[in-house]
């Protein structure tokens, strides 16, 4: 576990004023060892903060004082302090796969990690989910997470995932969603492996064991040019026509049903179809917007 490093110190902050300085790794914070910031922040947020730190091979006590809830003045050099939960599954599709040789080594990190997707909006299967993350999640109220779905089918799911837990796994997305916490999900799209059948399947099951899901995003597979994978290819503008026409039809599903359309298409749909783009009213407030949704719409807006 590596320990947290202060790398920026605000001017005129309470830090500053206990006498905090770029550089000093800190050993607790308000008696305990912060895992990652998220527990920082929660105790950065009391109104007396006090910080137990080494400096130059000092241990050294530092104490803020301030309102609750004001900014402590820090910031650390790290999300994650007690390592970043990496994933175990195989997928062909994933992207990390699919990057070249010889570039930094923080790319080729392969997390699946709830933290992050919190804080950062990664998603996560829930393959390496356990129960003390669930209770955790709802004790700090820790949303919305993001999940990939891909299919709800537990052995399409499990073969997409190459992973044997991939079709157990969603239960922990049920657990999320009865406990209130807002997920918003993904589902990966591979032209022959979880589309046509499959995906109408998925949809259905999204409507009838998730439907308090805060949104779907359908996106298609990434390929790049250094992928090794014959059995993986691009769709077809065709094959994008059929999946802009199935989002859209289950756009009204659900729209009837749940009183919004819950599931939208990837913009790079509508461009391999040729289609246009949907009105910014159909995105419902752009939530999926750092995942390729509505990019496109909101891109002609900035410049109508």
């Amino acid at each position: 576990m590596s320990l947290p490093v202060v790398v920026a110190v605000a001017p005129g902050s309470a830090a500053e004023a206990a006498g905090a300085v770029v550089g000093d790794v800190v050993l607790t914070i308000n008696g305990t060892v912060p895992r990652d910031v998220i527990e920082w922040r929660f105790a950065a947020d009391e109104a007396d903060v006090t910080m137990e730190v080494s400096r130059g091979g000092l241990e050294l006590t530092l104490q803020a004082t301030k309102r609750a809830g004001e900014p402590l003045g820090v910031e650390v050099s790290s999300a994650v302090f007690d390592r970043v939960r990496t994933c175990d599954n195989h997928c062909e599709f994933c992207f990390i796969y699919q990057l070249p040789k010889g570039l930094r080594k923080s790319l080729y990190l392969k997390d699946d990690d709830y933290r992050l997707s919190f804080l950062y909006g990664n998603f996560t299967t829930l393959t390496r989910f356990t129960e003390a993350d669930l209770e955790r999640v709802i004790s700090e109220r820790l949303s919305p997470l993001h999940v990939s779905i891909h299919a709800t089918d537990p052995d399409v799911r499990s073969r997409m995932l190459k992973n044997e837990r991939g079709a157990m796994s969603l239960r922990w997305l049920r657990a999320l969603l009865d406990h209130g916490i807002a997920v918003r999900g993904q589902v990966v799209l591979c032209p022959g492996v979880n589309d046509g059948a499959t995906f109408e399947r998925t949809m259905a099951g999204i409507l009838d064991e998730y439907p308090e899901l805060e949104s779907v995003a359908v996106v298609p597979l990434g390929l790049s040019r250094f992928n090794t994978e014959p059995s993986l290819r691009a769709h077809t503008t065709e094959e994008a026509q059929a999946i802009v026409e199935a989002v859209e039809e289950w756009q009204a599903i659900f729209l009837r049903t749940l009183g919004r359309r819950m599931v939208f298409a990837a913009d790079e749909y509508y461009l391999m179809a040729d289609i246009s783009v949907p009105e910014a009213a159909t995105y419902e407030g752009f939530a999926m917007h750092e995942d390729g949704i509505g990019m496109a719409r909101t891109f002609e807006l900035e410049f109508s």
